[in-house]
This record gives structure tokens, C-alpha cells and sequence, in this order.
């Protein structure tokens, strides 16, 4: 076929004609170029699709690729025909109407929408032979695509990797709220911009994808509307959902607890601030490796994705586990290490205050006036991961050590605290601990109790 028409006259009548004679339904996948790139023969009621490979999602572009299929009986446009167009991202699906003789009869064709005040997803048109033949394709798509990209861009405000949150509240939750504004601060702090919030109220995660399946398909349209590249889940997903959500979607899939770890990835400055991260990583990463989804590869670097068979896969296995073991011994030298300065300290008789407190309460700052540093202060989650200890001198009382701490944070995972064990070591022998506290957040009280807990 032609690449600037949606099917050719010639293409249209031979296709009929093998449906009515077969009393099948027969599609063709087509490139922009005219290529076909697959033929399905279905059977008299619906065609179903061959695997037709992942596709990067991103705002500017659809697939690439048409469906133009033939239908013998009920509606030309199904709603099949809608799912495959949203899930596979389709330029559109065509359906010919075939005629009792054979011939081709009028034509209908679907395309997904942009963002909109209907919150229309999709729009379907219909014509007769004379109208449809005079359709131009490449116009057609190109000036949708086009409306895609310019609806996108009005909903991003800070230029980075526009993302949704997906949140599921249980029923009579309190302080919802102020955990989905929670974890849009850690995805603006791991470079993802949240441009909508998904919250369904469930008393339980979906075993399959968090959100029920029908919430699910729901969202991943508004995504493919909204041109968001991550699906941002606001709590931590297992391995079985995490794979049936990455092999139904081609957006990148991060949970909580991945977002807190490329948080502490970025982040993370000095040698032993790294090991930490590394065996977090690998912890959290060990019982997912055998999934092959894509949701691992802003942490993992490929470990586990690559390779045929379940060989492979029990190779990269022993590796993580071997490398968990090396990291964790490297990790008791650190902790040694803390223990004899520590030692020394005490022996000197200099008193030890530890600041502690939820994650962005103002720690780092506060360290900072008092003792006239230039420790990391932001506005960000987790800025602080290093212990980092100052002199504070008195004009007649002396001195005292002041040591600013890794923030804590509500329900944070078991494998993340034991992975900073050694940091937290630092207030086993601190004389004081100092909680700061950031009064301006409505939750402050629960943001207490989470720190106290975790200590």
C-alpha cells in the first residue's frame, strides 16, 4: 500500500473478498511506510493479534503501526478493537464493513485522543467507500500526534520525566492525603514530575496489579492521554505484580521502595553511603530478578534481564547473592570502624548530640547554624544519607559533637534500615538525641511516632 493512504481500493477489495468467501475476519498491521508488516486470519467474530513487541513510551509518538482488519457481523469498532488500540498504541484501527457479495462497504476507523474536558479517550469516525478512499493518512496522524505533544507539554511544569502516581487507599484511611503528597515529593526528588494522581480506595492491593483491572485499563489510557513515561505506585508492589503490570504496559513501572532507593542512589557520596545503597539495591533486587520485566532497569543496569533460559538466570542469582554477602561484610569493617572513632570520642569525654528526625525537617540546617557549616541543606528528601559530625564550642561550657543523621521516614522498608545499619550506629552511644520536628506539616504527629519507631 501507499504510505499516505489508510488502505488502498485494491487492498480493501481483496481483503473482502477472502473474508466472505472464508467467513473470516483478516487484518493487516501496517507501517506508516505502506509496509505490511503482519497478516491475522481470526475467525468469524474477532482476530486475535500476535506479540508484536514492547514500544518505548513517550509523549510525541505512537506506534507506528495501523490495524485495518475486516468485520463480518456486529459493530465495525469493538471494544477489543479499543483495548488493542490504547495497550499496543496503535496509530488507529480500521475496520471494513464486507458486503454479502463480497465487495467492501464503509469504513470504520478509531483513534485515541489527547487530554480533553470530556476525558474522551478515543474518537470514532465513519464513511462510505467514495469518503474514506480520500482520507490522507499521513496528514491525518501526523496532525494527531502533534495535538498529543501540545496537550502534553501544557501539563509539565518543571521539565522533568513526566510521571502518574498510583495510589490505593484503604477504606477509612487517614493521612491519605498527605501520603500521596508524600511520595510526590520522593518522585520530584528522584527527577519524575507527577502530573496526575490515581487514588482508588481498595482494602487491599490488586494481587495483579494494585489497582482492579478495570481502574487499571483506565489508567494506562489517561496515561497514553497525559504522555507520562512512569507509572509511580505509592506503595512497594511484589514481584508477581510488578510483572504482570510491566507485561501489560509499556511504561516504566517504579514502587515506593524503588523510588526511595534511586533517591539514596543519587544521593549517596561517600564510600560507605554507597555500599548501603549497593546491598539495598541488591536486596530489594534478588527476589525480582527472576521476573523479566522492565521495571528494574533505572537500578539494576540489566543484572538478571539478559540471557536465555533458567540458567542464566540462577547464575545471576548466585552472583547477587555472593556480591550481598561481599557487600555486607564490607559493611561490618565500616561499622568497626565508626565504633573505634566513636570509642575515642568517648574517651576524650566529649559529649555526643545526634540530630534525628523525619526525612526534610530541617535537620541539615539546623546543624548547620548552629556550628557555622556547610553541610548539604535542600529542599529535597533524603539530601543527607553520610552521618556528618561538627564541633559545637561554648564560651564557658566547652564542647559538644553535634552529628546530623539520614532522615527517617513512615513505613520505611525492613531491608532499607538494616541496610544503613552501620549509619544508624552513630546514635547508639550519642548522650542526646535531638528530634527535629517540622510543625508545619498537618501529620507532624504521625511523622513522630514513624521516627520513633524506627529508632
Amino acid at each position: 500500500m501507499r504510505g499516505g493512504e489508510l488502505v488502498g481500493s485494491e487492498m480493501a477489495a481483496r481483503m473482502s473478498a477472502f473474508s466472505r468467501e472464508t467467513n473470516r475476519i483478516v487484518a493487516l498491521l501496517v507501517a506508516r511506510t505502506g509496509q505490511v508488516r503482519w497478516v491475522v486470519v481470526g475467525d468469524h467474530h474477532r482476530v486475535y493479534l500476535p506479540d508484536i513487541g514492547r514500544h518505548r513510551a513517550s509523549a510525541e509518538h505512537f506506534r507506528g503501526i495501523r490495524l485495518v482488519r475486516t468485520h463480518l457481523a456486529g459493530k465495525p469498532i469493538g471494544s477489543d478493537d479499543l483495548t488493542d488500540l490504547t495497550k499496543l498504541r496503535l496509530d488507529l484501527v480500521a475496520s471494513i464493513e464486507v458486503l454479502p457479495d463480497g465487495r467492501p462497504g464503509r469504513l470504520a476507523w478509531a483513534h485515541l485522543l489527547p487530554a480533553n474536558p470530556e476525558n474522551r479517550l478515543h474518537e470514532v469516525l465513519e464513511a462510505g467507500p467514495d469518503r474514506w478512499r480520500e482520507l490522507d493518512f499521513a496528514r491525518f496522524i501526523a496532525d494527531v500526534e502533534e495535538e498529543f505533544q501540545r496537550k502534553a507539554e501544557r501539563t509539565r511544569t518543571t521539565g522533568q520525566v513526566p510521571g502518574m502516581l498510583v495510589y490505593v487507599r484503604a477504606p477509612g484511611e487517614r493521612g491519605a492525603p498527605e501520603r500521596i503528597e508524600e511520595a510526590r515529593e520522593l518522585a520530584r526528588t528522584a527527577g519524575i514530575e507527577l502530573v496526575e494522581a490515581i487514588v482508588q480506595t481498595r482494602p487491599a492491593l490488586h494481587p495483579r496489579f494494585g489497582v482492579g483491572p478495570g481502574k487499571f485499563e483506565d489508567t494506562l489510557q489517561r496515561a497514553l492521554q497525559l504522555g507520562v513515561e512512569f507509572l509511580v505506585f505509592g506503595q512497594d508492589l511484589t514481584p508477581r505484580q510488578l510483572k504482570s503490570i510491566t507485561d501489560a504496559s509499556d511504561l516504566k513501572v517504579i514502587d515506593r521502595t524503588q523510588l526511595i532507593l534511586d533517591i539514596f542512589a543519587q544521593h549517596a557520596t561517600t564510600r560507605a553511603g554507597k555500599l548501603q545503597v549497593e546491598l539495598a539495591q541488591y536486596r530489594y533486587m534478588l527476589p525480582r530478578m527472576a521476573e523479566k520485566g522492565t521495571a528494574l532497569s533505572r537500578l539494576t543496569g540489566g543484572i538478571g534481564g539478559r540471557g536465555p533460559g533458567e540458567t542464566k538466570f540462577e547464575v545471576h542469582r548466585r552472583r547477587v547473592r555472593d556480591r550481598i554477602l561481599h557487600l555486607e561484610r564490607e559493611l561490618a569493617g565500616v561499622s568497626n570502624q565508626r565504633s573505634l572513632r566513636r570509642g575515642r570520642r568517648q574517651e576524650h569525654g566529649v559529649p555526643v548530640a545526634s540530630i534525628v528526625g523525619y526525612t526534610n525537617a530541617g535537620k541539615s540546617t539546623l546543624l548547620n547554624t548552629l556550628t557555622r557549616s556547610s553541610v548539604l541543606s535542600d529542599n529535597r528528601l533524603f539530601s543527607t544519607l553520610d552521618p556528618t559530625s561538627r564541633r559545637l564550642r561554648f564560651p564557658h561550657q566547652g564542647e559538644i559533637i553535634l552529628t546530623d543523621t539520614v532522615g527517617f521516614l513512615r513505613d520505611l522498608p525492613v531491608d532499607l534500615v538494616n541496610a544503613f545499619k552501620a549509619t544508624l550506629e552513630e546514635m547508639e552511644d550519642a548522650h542526646l538525641l535531638l528530634h527535629v520536628v517540622d510543625v508545619s506539616k498537618d501529620d507532624f504527629p504521625e511523622r513522630i511516632d514513624a521516627v520513633e519507631r524506627i529508632l
